[in-house]
């Protein structure tokens, strides 16, 4: 107890829980729709993409770099599936045109002009002692924005993951759904990136995910499992971050990959045939209930 408890009388460390408890459940929550669409580089691409309007926002005023860099992210979100669906240039080229070019942008910015806001290390591995009481309330809002979206969209997007040709004949707005998906997944790298960093947020955005479609066949089940799983990898991760004196980012990843490592065991052949998509009855296509 008094392990759990130490930490617990820093200002700090409180934040940093919070946040990353909460970051842990959303990239969880929104992992999900990226995994099951096959898209799963694409967090890895949004969150280089974002560090350049981090970076460039802060030339012009520092204070507003995370209105700059959620901008930014959203732009090249609703970039990358215009330039896809367009068909002439595939979704992973798109990503990694827009969004390296993003993060090479800032790197250069960085190196050349430097930086009067948060730290260039904090940006790309994550840290706990910059948070704010502002950065909680909006990781809050983001994340009652993804749950609300889910909730009033839930069949829309459940059928434009699995089959977005049978929905767009069936008249939903594909484009739409996909640009408002691209949305949420941008402001929740934005919202997270503060403890989990550049480098390491898209690993967050799919290892719950991978570790849920192991364990459940139900859709609604790997969204609460995948939930829970990122949010305990939060909180798992930010009292071994403490302690060990590492990035929070870091740990919090280490521990999801230990405990997937676990799953993979634990589930067998069975667990690897839904991480791989595969199902021994339907083909090469995996059958998810809703």
């Amino acid at each position: 107890m008094e392990t759990l408890i130490e930490p617990l009388g820093f200002a700090f460390f409180q934040k940093g829980l919070i946040v990353a408890t909460l970051s842990g459940a959303l990239l969880g929550f929104v992992g999900v729709y990226i995994v099951l669409r096959g898209m799963s580089y694409i967090g890895h691409g949004l969150s280089h993409a974002i560090f350049g309007g981090y970076a460039a926002m802060q030339l012009f005023a520092a204070q507003l770099y995370v209105l700059g860099a959620g901008l930014w992210g959203i732009a090249s979100a609703i970039a990358i599936t215009t330039v896809a669906r367009r068909g002439r240039v595939g979704a992973d080229a798109a990503i990694g045109v827009i969004t390296t070019a993003s993060f090479a942008l800032g790197v250069a910015l960085f190196s050349k002009f430097g930086t009067s806001g948060p730290a260039f290390d904090n940006a790309l591995f994550g840290s706990i002692l910059g948070i704010t009481n502002s950065q909680i309330i909006w990781l809050v809002v983001v994340m009652a924005f993804a749950g609300l979206v889910v909730l009033l969209r839930y069949r829309e997007l459940l059928f434009t993951t699995f089959d977005p040709d049978v929905a767009q004949a069936s008249g939903i707005k594909v484009a739409r759904v996909e640009a408002l998906l691209m949305i949420v997944l941008a402001l929740s790298i934005l919202v997270t990136l503060n403890v989990i960093g550049v480098t390491l947020v898209a690993a967050m955005l799919v290892i719950p995910a991978v570790i849920a479609r192991m364990l459940t066949d139900s859709f609604g089940r790997m969204l609460a499992i995948s939930t829970i799983v990122g949010l305990v990898c939060g909180l798992v991760g930010m009292y071994l971050s403490y302690y060990a004196g590492v990035p929070s980012g870091t740990m919090i990843v280490l521990v999801g990959a230990v405990a997937f490592l676990v799953v993979f065991g634990i589930t067998g052949i069975r667990g690897r045939e839904r991480a791989a998509g595969v199902d021994e009855h339907s083909g090469p296509r995996a059958t998810i209930s809703a």
